[in-house]
């Protein structure tokens, strides 16, 4: 019975070790993948930020930069936007702040007024 308890053992610890390499070729696995990820997206970036050197005036670009950091959604879709324009050619030229400021004043949602009535 000994040696029967012994080969389970035996078998348990074999499994319990290939159990474990695979769950660290999975995990490496993982860590490879988001690191491509990463670098797809940082790649991504850079060409976006290239894009809009190129149809930016640095003030532009500031504004841009600025408003990022209270509304970032709001500006991403904004420089997916510009970026698209500029891809077919509707730009005649590079977007200065004024321009910018004119387009972001258009593309705001309208705001709806509220009011309180007291009864």
């Amino acid at each position: 019975m000994s040696t029967r308890d012994d080969e389970l053992d035996e078998i348990r610890k074999r499994r319990l070790e290939e159990i474990q390499r695979q769950q660290a070729q999975h995990q490496q696995s993982d860590v490879q993948t988001a690191y491509q990820q990463e670098q797809a997206r940082a790649e991504m970036e850079a060409q976006k930020q290239a894009i809009l050197r190129q149809i930016l005036t640095p003030e532009a670009r500031e504004r841009l930069t600025t408003l990022k950091m209270s509304r970032p959604a709001y500006v991403e879709q904004i420089e997916m936007q510009l970026i698209s324009l500029a891809q077919s050619g509707r730009l005649p030229s590079q977007i200065d702040d004024e321009k910018l400021k004119t387009l972001l004043t258009k593309m705001q949602p309208k705001k709806r007024k509220t009011s309180i009535t007291r009864v």
